[in-house]
């Protein structure tokens, strides 16, 4: 019998963002205990409006937009605030889209590191996430654009596995519990939370999302 085909819409702002996607569709559609076959339709769009106004919603669509918040420096709040006010006006163009945050404060990179170990260090630069990537995945980069050479991302992610990123999600619970605990702010504008501290994200609830959907 055929699986039915559940399909997510993805905005991302690079290309490891969207390698990180396409691996994690694959592995779980490979999985014998999937339920479901995904479908993650994932676009290197750093407007989401732009993603929005080109795509033909016929029913409720929601998108996910993945973004980092890089820095509190102006030029990275107000970038990220730039998105958050695309993602609004993505939904009032009577498309019925709604668009959801997947932030990563700083970086995606944190998303990474979670699969394989905790980690709740702020930080004051994202360059320090290279000394963790090379030292849980047994990795030697120079720099984080080593790192995120397409041959050596695919070789990082090579490594993983779904109960890998099941133990992502439960320690980005746990980093947001963290901050709760400590009365950090959860910003809210336009719909959209956010904590500004590091670290901090939201992408767990897309990828924890997506397993609900597909393995049970």
């Amino acid at each position: 019998m055929r699986k039915e085909t559940k399909k997510f819409f993805l905005t991302v702002e690079g290309e490891t963002e969207k390698w990180y996607f396409e691996w994690l569709q694959r592995t779980l559609n490979s999985s014998p205990t999937a339920c479901y076959n995904v479908k993650l339709d994932c676009q290197i769009q750093k407007n989401p409006l732009k993603r929005a106004k080109g795509l033909i919603a016929l029913e409720k669509t929601e998108i996910t937009h993945v973004i980092d918040r890089e820095s509190e420096d102006f030029e990275h709040t107000q970038q990220f605030i730039t998105a958050l006010d695309q993602m609004k006006m993505a939904q009032k163009l009577g498309k019925s889209i709604k668009y959801n945050l997947g932030y990563s404060n700083f970086a995606f990179e944190l998303w990474v590191i979670l699969h394989k170990a905790d980690y709740n260090k702020a930080l004051d630069n994202r360059s320090q996430y290279l000394d963790p990537i090379n030292r849980i995945f047994s990795e030697n980069f120079e720099n984080l654009d080593k790192y995120k050479h397409e041959k050596n991302f695919k070789r990082i992610l090579k490594k993983l596995t779904i109960d890998d990123v099941r133990q992502a999600i439960q320690r980005a619970k746990s980093i947001m519990q963290t901050n709760l605990n400590r009365g950090y702010v959860l910003h809210q504008y336009k719909g959209y939370r956010y904590y500004s501290e590091n670290p901090s994200l939201s992408i767990w609830e897309l990828v924890e999302r997506i397993l609900e959907e597909n393995i049970h």
